[in-house]
C-alpha cells in the first residue's frame, strides 16, 4: 500500500497516452492543467509520446507497434500498473495518481468522451450492446472503462462536461461520486503584427472575413456543412482549417474544388493562438464533442463563435444562443450556418454583443481556477485514503 503524506507540495503522477497541446482537445486539457500544477507540485507524466517544454519528469512507455488499438490500450494499462504498484523500483511513490487513460490504476480518473458502455448500451438496442461481449476489442474497452470508474476509498471520477456526467450516471448507476470539472482557457493575446502576418500568409485581404475551424479531424467537426455554407457566401468570406488531415484535403478537392482558393488547410501546430488572432469568426459545428475546448479558446481571443447545440457539443451547456454565441440546433444545417456567418460580419452589431458577453463567460474558465479545483480534489482524495488507512482492520 502506498505511503501517503499530506503535504503542501504534492507528488503527482499524471497518466496520458500523449502529452502536448498539439495533440488535440483532451491532450491540450492535460497540458494546460499540468502547466499550472507544475508551478506548485512535483509532477511526473507517464505517456507514450511527449512534445512540451514544461519542467516535469517524464516516464516514457514504449509504443507497442503493429498491434490493434485495443491491444495497445491493454498494454499501456498493464505497463502503467507495473510502474505504479507498490513494489515497483521504476519510479517513486506518489501522493496522487491522476489519469486520463482507461485502466485500473489511478486516484483521479477524468472522462473526456462518451463512455463506451453508454455508447454501446444506451445509444442503440440493448441486444446490440450485449453482442459487444462477443467482440474482443469491445470486451477490452468495456473492462478498461469499468476498471477506471470502480469505487474505492479515495478514488474520484471527473467528467469534463454536464453531458458526460449524465452519460456516466446512466451507464454506471452505482457510481455515486462524479465531479464535473471543465477545461479552462488562457486570456488570448491580441497582437496586430501577429494578425497581419498570419493573414498575409493566408492571403486574406484586410476587408475579407477570415473564418477559422481548429480540429484534428475536421470532418467530424463539421467541415462538410461548412464547405456547403461557403458555397453560398460572398467571395470575401475565407476559411482556415488548422489541424487538417489528409481526409480533409481529399474531401475539399473531390467535393468542393471551387473553394480551393478560399479554403486553407493547415496541418496541426503546437501554437494555435496566432490563428485565433488572425480570424474574424470562429466556427465549431461539431458532430460530437464531449466539451469542445476550441470555441472557448476562440472566445478568450475575442472572437464571436458559432457552435453546435448541447446535443453535439458539451460546451454549449454554458452559453446562451444570441447572447454570447450563435448555437446551431442542427450543425448540418448549412443554410442556418451561412445566416450566422453573415450576421457576424465585422460590420454587424451582433458581433460586438457576442464578444462582450463571451468575455464575461471566459472569466469563469481560467486555468488557475481549474487547477485550484483539482488541488482541492487531490487533498480530499489524500485525506480519504489516510482515514481509510488509519481505521483498524478486523482480525
Amino acid at each position: 500500500m502506498r505511503t501517503v503524506v499530506v503535504a503542501e507540495r504534492l507528488r503527482i503522477a499524471f497518466i496520458t497516452e500523449r502529452f502536448g497541446r498539439k495533440f488535440g482537445g483532451a491532450e491540450a486539457y492535460a497540458f494546460y492543467l499540468i502547466d499550472r500544477l507544475s508551478l506548485s507540485h512535483d509532477v511526473t507524466v507517464i505517456a507514450r509520446d511527449f512534445e512540451h517544454t514544461l519542467p516535469i519528469k517524464e516516464v516514457r512507455i514504449n509504443r507497442l507497434k503493429g498491434w490493434p488499438s485495443w491491444i495497445r490500450a491493454l498494454h499501456f494499462a498493464y505497463r502503467v500498473r507495473s510502474l505504479i504498484r507498490d513494489d515497483s523500483s521504476a519510479t517513486d511513490h506518489y501522493d496522487v495518481v491522476h489519469t486520463h487513460a482507461m485502466g485500473p490504476v489511478g486516484d483521479i480518473h477524468v472522462v473526456h468522451v462518451v463512455p463506451v458502455k453508454f455508447r454501446r448500451f444506451f445509444l442503440q438496442s440493448r441486444w446490440l450492446g450485449f453482442l459487444s461481449y462477443l467482440q474482443p476489442r469491445l470486451i477490452a474497452y468495456l473492462w478498461l472503462e469499468a476498471a477506471s470508474v470502480r469505487s474505492a476509498p479515495g478514488r474520484q471520477v471527473v467528467a469534463v462536461s454536464p453531458s458526460v456526467e449524465d452519460q456516466l450516471r446512466t451507464a454506471y448507476p452505482d457510481l455515486k461520486k462524479i465531479e464535473m470539472i471543465p477545461p479552462g482557457a488562457h486570456p488570448g493575446k491580441r497582437d496586430r503584427e501577429v494578425r497581419d502576418h498570419i493573414r498575409t500568409q493566408l492571403a486574406w485581404a484586410p476587408d475579407e472575413v477570415g473564418c477559422l475551424l481548429v480540429a484534428r479531424n475536421p470532418l467530424r467537426k463539421g467541415l462538410a456543412a461548412v464547405a456547403q455554407a461557403f458555397e453560398t457566401l460572398p467571395q470575401r468570406y475565407k476559411l482556415a482549417v488548422v489541424g487538417a488531415d489528409a481526409e480533409a484535403h481529399n474531401f475539399i478537392q473531390r467535393h468542393h474544388p471551387a473553394l480551393s482558393g478560399r479554403v486553407r488547410l493547415i496541418e496541426p501546430v503546437s501554437e494555435v493562438s496566432p490563428y485565433y488572432q488572425s480570424a474574424d469568426i470562429y466556427l465549431h459545428p461539431t458532430l460530437r464533442d464531449s466539451f469542445g475546448m476550441a470555441p472557448l479558446e476562440a472566445m478568450a481571443h475575442g472572437l464571436p463563435v458559432i457552435l453546435s447545440g448541447q446535443q453535439y457539443c458539451g460546451f454549449a451547456a454554458f452559453v446562451r444562443h444570441h447572447h454570447d454565441a450563435w448555437v446551431l440546433e442542427d450543425p448540418r444545417d448549412c443554410e442556418m450556418m451561412a445566416e450566422a456567418l453573415l450576421a457576424l460580419d465585422p460590420q454587424r452589431p451582433l458581433r460586438g454583443q457576442f464578444i462582450h458577453h463571451s468575455a464575461q463567460l471566459v472569466e469563469q474558465f481560467s486555468w488557475q481556477r481549474i487547477a485550484e479545483r483539482y488541488e482541492s480534489l487531490y487533498r480530499r482524495v489524500v485525506q480519504a485514503r489516510r482515514q481509510c488507512q488509519s481505521q483498524p482492520r478486523n482480525p
